[in-house]
């Protein structure tokens, strides 16, 4: 299985760099059996009903994008240059990997500071990425973040605009809870309350589930054989009650459906062989691609995913490679927008 089997072209036009408004608004093409149906997020209602379980993801993605000022005492006297910090994770020991740009400019020791509110000090460096001991925590750190970050998004819409005010609202879920994503499961974004209630009147219940997405979900495939490659690692939690949900739906005979490939892969993480999910709550860096079967998942709610992504296997695996090849080519042809605030997909195989 080659890396080159899961490219396609995608014209730079149709990368998305703002949402839709309202969120529901945006574009849902709607895959089950042989057909293509373009129809729209606000439609989910008449094709979701009783019996049908949407497993969302409550992570809540922090601020984690940061402009700092590295100080340095020299011969000359205090030369000061600009550092952008990206967060990655927590640490056990407190501390934050992160990456930094320029990395190469950065000594262990040394302080950024982040405008009055907030400081680190370099502890420790890789080469590619580092460690930082910032000067507050908990609570404290949480409100100077808030001040003194902005969103992290995707590689792919930093590269054509900034971040600015209006991504704190619009890359964040209308559920989101649990802090300590830097990255957003997209597939929510289209969701508002509006919608949540409607569905919830037709019948469809929720569940919600936690994984924190981290940078690595858009690190590149690099290995030509896509069967060697190593996924990264991201926490995430199943909860008993979420478990039970999900158990009671199959017992009755109806459909599970994650929201985004976050929740899917954290419950198939959390599946035993015969579809039975136990309570979760530990790093998994299940990777699927095309040949795993899946254990709980009856249908998936996606954006459209980056060429040669393992994101994009994950999505040939549940309804196979020539079936998203078509889809795919349907997308491009319809003018879809790609991406994490692009439009979605209703996967059914």
């Amino acid at each position: 299985m080659k890396l080159d089997d899961f490219d396609f072209h995608l014209p730079e036009g149709l990368i998305a760099t703002r949402p839709a408004r309202p969120r529901s608004s945006a574009r849902l093409l709607v895959a089950e059996g042989d057909g293509l149906r373009d129809l729209h997020v606000r439609d989910l209602p008449s094709l979701l009903g009783p019996g049908d379980l949407l497993v969302l993801n409550d992570t809540k993605v922090i601020p984690a994008r940061l402009s700092g000022q590295r100080s340095r005492q020299t011969p000359q006297g205090t030369v000061s240059a600009k550092v952008e910090i990206t967060l990655l994770e927590p640490q056990a020991d407190g501390t934050w990997r992160a990456l930094a740009k320029p990395l190469r400019k950065l000594k262990p020791g040394e302080t950024v500071r982040f405008g009055d509110l907030l400081s680190a000090e370099v502890v420790a460096m890789t080469d590619s990425d580092l460690s930082l001991r910032f000067d507050a925590e908990g609570e404290a750190f949480d409100a100077a973040l808030a001040q003194v970050g902005a969103m992290p998004l995707p590689p792919y819409i930093a590269a054509l605009r900034a971040p600015d005010a209006a991504d704190r609202e619009d890359y964040q879920t209308v559920w989101a809870e649990k802090t300590g994503a830097v990255a957003a499961p997209t597939a929510s974004l289209h969701f508002d309350q509006d919608l949540l209630e409607t569905l919830r009147a037709r019948g469809v219940r929720f569940a919600h589930v936690t994984l924190h997405v981290g940078a690595g979900t858009f690190l590149p495939v690099k290995v030509d054989d896509v069967t060697t490659h190593k996924m990264h690692g991201e926490w995430g939690e199943v909860t008993p009650a979420a478990a039970d949900a999900i158990n009671a739906t199959r017992a009755a005979g109806g459909r599970v459906i994650p929201v985004g490939t976050t929740a899917l892969r954290l419950i198939e993480s959390a599946a035993h062989d015969d579809g039975t999910v136990q309570p979760f709550r530990d790093v998994t860096e299940i990777f699927i691609y095309p040949g795993y079967r899946f254990r709980v998942t009856d249908a998936l709610m996606t954006n459209f995913h980056l060429p040669k992504s393992t994101l994009l296997m994950l999505v040939s695996a549940l309804m196979g490679q020539d079936r998203i090849r078509d889809l795919y080519d349907h997308a491009v042809k319809s003018g879809y927008r790609f991406f994490s605030y692009g439009d979605a997909s209703l996967l059914i195989p």
